[in-house]
């Protein structure tokens, strides 16, 4: 019978979850954004990766601050970026900030390497009746 082992190995990862969430809390506490924005692209959340790009937009010059963490991140991490930002786009609520993180992506990455991102043909044909 393995239910015992099952049943441990669930609790660690919830546990292991509940840690992450509360990492995750304290660097937004903190402003570190960009560990920030890593963890929550990591346990693939786009909402929580909205709510700390509102909480850069909401700093004194936060486009800056936005622009500096979106370039920082690795080209994985940008790719989920665009696939979230994406879905954020439909919503009128949302769309400023997935707007700001898309031009900040079209800025500062040259279109060879956008063209390199997984995706990025579908975002593009997703983005433009919104955009």
């Amino acid at each position: 019978d393995v239910t015992e082992i099952e049943e441990k190995e669930a609790q660690a990862k919830q546990e292991e979850q509940i840690m992450k969430e509360q990492e995750l809390s304290n660097l937004l506490h903190e402003k570190r954004y960009l560990k920030a924005l890593g963890l929550a692209i990591s346990l693939d959340r786009p909402h929580t990766v909205l709510t700390v790009v509102k909480a850069i937009l909401k700093e004194p010059e936060g486009r800056r601050h936005l622009e500096e963490n979106i370039v920082r991140l690795r080209k994985d991490q940008k790719e989920a970026v665009l696939a979230f930002l994406v879905t954020w786009n439909t919503n009128s609520r949302n769309c400023h900030e997935a707007q700001a993180v898309l031009e900040t992506l079209l800025r500062h990455e040259a279109p060879d390497s956008l063209l390199q991102l997984s995706g990025i043909k579908s975002a593009v044909e997703s983005l433009l009746p919104y955009t």
